[in-house]
């Protein structure tokens, strides 16, 4: 068992090597476009940031610790006024800005379709109403998107294939499940499109961690840990720390927490977002304090969920710790 994790280890540090190398050596401007992926349509324009984990998410982000980078993560894609929660353009025109994980919410229409939607039901996101599974996708897809303002917007709802599909070789996403979403659906149209490296699985106990991995062991889950010992309960239950994100909480960093996870080798995520009356981001929204992002890195943090993504990254490449252009599969095109 010792000799297995120690082989693990090294192939995972020589992949962490060659992505590094890869950075140093890269001429710039040299990147050939990509064609179009499948939903590129519906998105306004294909230029913008992208981020390659060239197969495998761990070493990307060991990648990123080694160069002293931290990511944000787009809680719903980064909405904006206009640009409504969980829908492709908005993850589109948070990428032509900044370099972002893109975190989306999965549900299913009365008929099976995997689409992105957050709540329960329809009537805050979109000019529907009802439950989110009540309607067959013919239905829900002449529906139009709300902002966060309440206004409707000229966008349709997002099915999750094609913003599975758009999302190659531009972004990593954070797949949140809501209760009409099926893993096993979800996880096989990952599977059809080969996207098994380009995804984090979100779960919130060990069970759910548990049955994620016997279903797609080979996929990366980010799990809610407050302590090492429900690291090691969800190690004990089967799931290896190194298919293992922690998302540490929206509190307050905990620094001894983040070194102990990273001497495991174990990301962390934090998450800054949440009601503006209560979350961090909206302390940093009222106070104009955007520095606080960069201690937020700076206590160990790798992974910023955030509802305010483009000014968390600006304040990360103040400090120069923000994701930046030839890093680790990181381009701007």
């Amino acid at each position: 068992m010792r000799q297995a994790a120690a082989m693990k280890a090294r192939m995972r540090n020589l992949r962490v090597i060659a992505l590094l190398l890869l950075a140093a050596c890269a001429p710039a401007g040299t990147e050939q476009p990509s064609a179009p992926a499948p939903g590129a349509a519906r998105s306004e324009a294909g230029a913008g940031w992208r981020l390659d984990p060239q197969g495998d998410v761990n070493a990307f982000l060991d990648c990123l610790e080694a160069e002293g980078i931290a990511l944000v993560s787009a809680h719903r894609a980064g909405p904006a006024p206009g640009l409504p929660e969980n829908a492709l353009e908005t993850a589109a025109a948070l990428l032509a800005e900044v370099p972002a994980l893109v975190e989306i919410d999965v549900a299913a229409s009365a008929d099976g379709v995997l689409y992105l939607m957050h709540d329960e039901t329809l009537d805050r996101t979109t000019t529907g109403e009802g439950p989110v599974d009540a309607l067959a996708w013919a239905a829900i897809e002449r529906l139009r998107l709300k902002d966060d303002d309440g206004a409707p917007t000229p966008r349709r709802p997002t099915r999750f294939d094609e913003m599975l599909a758009w999302a190659k070789d531009r972004t990593i996403l954070k797949i949140d499940f809501k209760r009409s979403a099926r893993y096993e659906d979800v996880i096989a149209e990952i599977r059809r499109q080969g996207a098994e490296d380009r995804v984090v699985l979100i779960a919130y106990t060990t069970a759910q961690a548990e049955r994620l991995h016997a279903l797609a062991p080979e996929m990366m889950i980010s799990l809610s840990l407050d302590t090492v010992s429900a690291l090691n309960r969800a190690v004990a239950a089967g799931v290896p720390d190194e298919r293992l994100l922690a998302f540490t909480g929206l509190d307050a960093p905990r620094p001894r927490l983040n070194d102990a996870l990273d001497a495991r080798d174990v990301e962390t995520i934090f998450g800054a977002l949440g009601r503006p009356d209560r979350s961090i981001d909206g302390a940093i929204a009222a106070s104009g304090d955007e520095a606080r992002y960069a201690e937020i890195a700076a206590a160990g943090v790798d992974i910023i969920a955030t509802d305010r993504p483009r000014q968390a990254h600006a304040a990360l490449a103040a400090a120069g710790r923000g994701a930046r252009d030839g890093v680790c599969g990181i381009a701007r095109r």
